[in-house]
């Protein structure tokens, strides 16, 4: 057989072949499906019931309800009822209600597997890619026909490599890298999959290792994926659900032939910057510094995990949020929320003037608490700050780490967040 990246020998084993080329078309056997409230059940439903099909295997299907929980008004409550009942009438195997986001409560319970090919009704659906399988995100017609019968076609993508090299240093996180890599890659990355590969890559836990492909989705790639290892295996351990047997470790060949590769020293890197209304337009930190804030927001499924929640804590300990400035905190998931509570991080949190949200995509999709009005200037670590993103479409969304948002709270401008930890170092 030929060389091959990971991204192709995935597709290749779902599709039932013993290779696959870029641009290949090919009926894909799809190994685990879901939707979220938003893009699945009330858009599946009506086309089901038209074709008079069910789900083609309940125990590979779930659905989490996280746009719009808990619900703000009657027709978000509507549409949450209506999820209920799908997840009741057809038997989804997973049913996750009102517990997170959907691109972190599947892999907290074990649900990303390695080598998998993955469906998702949600852009950010490559998250789970950090786990080595193949996830792209589809629209809800296609994701309808996904459920009753178990396959998708696709066209091979290009693989694009992107090789981080060096150490990334203390209050640098992968939120700066992909900050970074939008504005050098641009967002025209249409028909590639992007795997990340080096040192840096490596060296980071899954939680970082989820930004770096979650993110993927902002530079227009069809998907991101980092392949598995001892890292990889621990978490799904933790998760009560380790690797099988029949689970590939699988990974690019060495001689395996990428579009491009492009080399970064992560090493160098500084805090990263998005301005409005495009995380491409991003900008060191020491280019922004001084830019009022009305609001910091620390949520979204990229930018609320535990180990985010944490980052902003070593920020806010033994400080307070400055005057006139709104902290608002939205765990990405409730045993998020538990673990942060349990390990102290939520108490120094609260104690530093952050107000607690509950979990879910909340302000970040623009549903729910959180919302901005026009004017308002927010800084926030999630993904995406397009114009009307989170909100009214006068109002200005910078993105930024966990370590970047909590510093701008304190200061109540953009500052460099490696000022503060240096000082509480001190």
């Amino acid at each position: 057989m030929p060389p091959a990246t990971l991204v192709e020998k995935i597709i290749a084993r779902a599709a039932g072949k013993p290779s696959v080329q870029p641009g290949d078309v090919v009926v894909a056997r799809v190994d685990f499906a879901f939707a979220h409230d938003s893009s699945g059940p009330r858009r599946w439903r009506p086309i089901l019931e038209e074709l008079g099909r069910g789900l083609w295997d309940p125990a590979r299907v779930a659905i989490v309800s996280d746009h719009f929980s808990p619900a703000a008004d009657a027709e978000s409550a509507a549409i949450l009822r209506l999820t209920r009942d799908f997840a009741r009438d057809y038997q989804v195997g997973h049913f996750f209600d009102m517990v997170g986001i959907c691109h972190l409560v599947l892999p907290q319970h074990g649900l990303i597997r390695p080598g998998a090919f993955i469906a998702g009704g949600d852009s950010h659906t490559p998250m789970a890619g950090a786990f080595g399988a193949y996830a792209a995100g589809f629209g809800a017609t296609d994701m309808a026909a996904i459920v009753t019968t178990g396959e998708t076609w696709l066209s091979v993508p290009h693989s694009l490599r992107v090789d981080l090299s060096g150490r990334l240093s203390a209050g640098v996180t992968a939120k700066d890298v992909m900050l970074a890599l939008c504005r050098a890659l641009g967002q025209g990355n249409a028909f590639t999959a992007i795997e990340f590969t080096g040192e840096v890559v490596r060296g980071l836990a899954m939680a970082e290792r989820m930004v770096l492909c979650n993110m993927a989705a902002e530079l227009g790639a069809e998907t991101g994926v980092v392949a598995p290892d001892r890292i990889t295996l621990d978490y799904l351990a933790k998760t009560g659900r380790p690797r099988r047997d029949d689970e590939p470790l699988l990974e690019s060949d060495e001689d395996a032939s990428y579009a491009a590769t492009h080399h970064f020293d992560a090493g160098a890197l500084e805090p990263q910057i998005a301005l409005p209304h495009n995380p491409g337009n991003s900008r060191c930190v020491s280019a922004c510094q001084g830019i009022r804030i009305d609001t910091a927001y620390i949520g979204a499924c990229v930018g609320a995990k535990l180990e985010d929640l944490q980052m902003a804590a070593e920020i806010l300990r033994g400080r307070r949020v400055a005057a006139g400035v709104r902290l608002m905190l939205a765990p990405a998931s409730s045993a998020t929320t538990q673990a942060a509570a349990s390990d102290g991080t939520l108490a120094q949190l609260l104690d530093a003037g952050a107000l607690l949200l509950s979990s879910g995509c909340g302000a970040c999709a623009g549903y729910g608490t959180g919302v901005l009005a026009a004017g308002e200037i927010c800084i926030s670590t999630t993904n995406r700050n397009f114009r009307g993103r989170m909100g009214h479409k006068d109002a200005e969304v910078y993105l930024g780490s966990p370590y970047s948002v909590a510093a701008a709270a304190v200061a109540g401008h953009i500052i460099d967040p490696r000022d503060l930890l240096r000082r509480s170092a001190a």
